[in-house]
């Protein structure tokens, strides 16, 4: 088997927007080297709670990335790294990346939200969850935000189970959340201290360095004990201080409340699901970034080693060699199936830039279903034809061959470059017309 490391990140933002640097948060020190080791994450999952959700924020994220998506993007373009999927549930946002490598071994992509706020009608509370298939196992990452307050436990034992209950997905094997052989359960989860220390008294105890006096009285892992809530899950044991309330723009508490380890990160590894393999998740960091001072929360880090089938086989879409394309002129694509692709009348082939960081950055699609057989007709070679707005630019470009029962990409082509015809003789400009 083959091991994949994950970076996941959780972290109330109290409504601001990105402020900071956020390489630091990535594990990216100014050497741009990744801290923990050598070798990059292959994905992060960043869970973000209280993004500003006001109708017009909400509007416009609808239709672009949201500032906080951008953000994080930015940093990780810099790594070859490539956003997958983002769900977002008025505040709640939870983002997937991963290198470009690992593009043509993600399958099964799907999302899924619970509101329970105001008994389930309000978004403000809740979880978004974005289930996959890498390398053969399935994942599946959970970010919430429950009730709030010291003294409404029960309502975030509630939410909890309302979250379990509610949230199906089409794969029968992994119809519910625990059905995956990886759970990763992210967020602001707003369990705090049971009664017994004043918000000064905290204060004083982690001063001196007494969490597990404080963790002693801590409510999620109380319900974890009890089987109330969570526990179905484990979690490393904090040993960085509580996490909420700080003053904004500083390191100290905020005395009006409690403090407490609202922000956490726990998972679940179906360990024995599969004969004579046995899967396995190391949890190699579990810390807070204290450096963050714009929220009254601080980002909590976990970063883990899973392991992955390392001789799984994924059907594919293979793209031929490539004529010339040309700028503002019909062109037309190549590719074949694999014996195993089924494919549907919703699939879709889209263009991008050569080095897109998102794969919701297409310029231009067409459906699958307008190819036509090229040659003889049992054959699985399809021609497919773009119009002559598909691009507009000079350059190098990408197709990428998106399966719409999966919600994956089953190919994407070796780049190719795009000229321009001018009267009828290519300009000034090399172009590759195969690989």
């Amino acid at each position: 088997m083959d091991n994949l490391r994950l970076y996941m990140v959780t972290w109330n933002v109290a409504t601001r927007h990105p402020e900071e640097d956020l390489a630091e948060m990535l594990g990216f020190g100014t050497s741009g080297k990744h801290k923990v080791q050598e070798r990059l994450p292959d994905i992060f999952a960043i869970g973000l709670q209280e993004v500003k959700s006001q109708p017009q924020n909400i509007l416009m994220d609808a239709i672009f990335d949201d500032p906080w998506t951008n953000a994080y993007r930015d940093v990780l373009a810099r790594w070859d790294y490539v956003k997958v999927k983002t769900i977002r549930l008025q505040g709640l946002l939870l983002s997937l990346f991963c290198l470009r490598k690992h593009l043509l071994h993600l399958r099964d992509i799907e999302t899924q939200y619970t509101r329970t706020g105001l008994g389930g009608m309000w978004g403000n509370k809740g979880a978004v969850t974005i289930r996959l298939s890498i390398y053969g196992c399935s994942v599946c990452l959970v970010n919430c935000h429950l009730t709030p307050h010291d003294h409404l436990l029960q309502e975030r034992i509630a939410d909890y189970n309302n979250i379990i209950k509610s949230q199906l997905f089409r794969a029968k094997e992994t119809s519910n959340i625990f059905f995956h052989d990886y759970v990763f359960w992210i967020g602001d989860m707003n369990f705090r201290l049971v009664d017994g220390y004043s918000a000064e008294e905290i204060d004083h105890l982690i001063r001196k360095g007494e969490l597990m006096r404080l963790l002693d009285k801590d409510q999620l892992l109380q319900v974890m004990s009890s089987g109330e809530a969570f526990s179905e899950l484990s979690e490393q044991l904090p040993t960085f201080p509580p996490t909420y309330k700080f003053e904004f723009h500083s390191s100290r508490y905020d005395l009006k409340r409690r403090p407490s380890w609202t922000d956490r990160i726990l998972y679940k590894v179906n360990a024995n699901v599969y004969e004579n393999l046995t899967l396995q998740a190391e949890q190699v960091s579990y810390r807070s970034v204290e450096e963050y001072v714009q929220s009254d929360h601080k980002p909590v880090i976990g970063e883990f080693i899973i392991k992955v089938f390392s001789d799984y086989y994924e059907r594919v879409v293979e793209f031929l060699p490539f004529e010339l394309w040309y700028v503002d002129e019909e062109n037309s694509a190549s590719y074949t199936l694999s014996g195993d692709v089924q494919p549907t009348l919703w699939d879709w082939i889209g263009v991008f830039k050569d080095g897109f960081t998102s794969l919701d950055d297409y310029l231009c699609y067409v459906y699958a279903a307008r190819s036509t057989v090229s040659g003889n007709s049992n054959c699985r070679v399809k021609k497919v034809d773009f119009p002559d707005t598909a691009v507009r630019e000079v350059g190098p470009y990408r197709l990428l061959y998106f399966s719409h029962n999966s919600g994956s990409v089953l190919g994407m082509s070796e780049a190719f470059e795009v000229c321009r015809r001018d009267n009828g003789q290519l300009t000034q400009f090399v172009c590759r017309d195969s690989y």
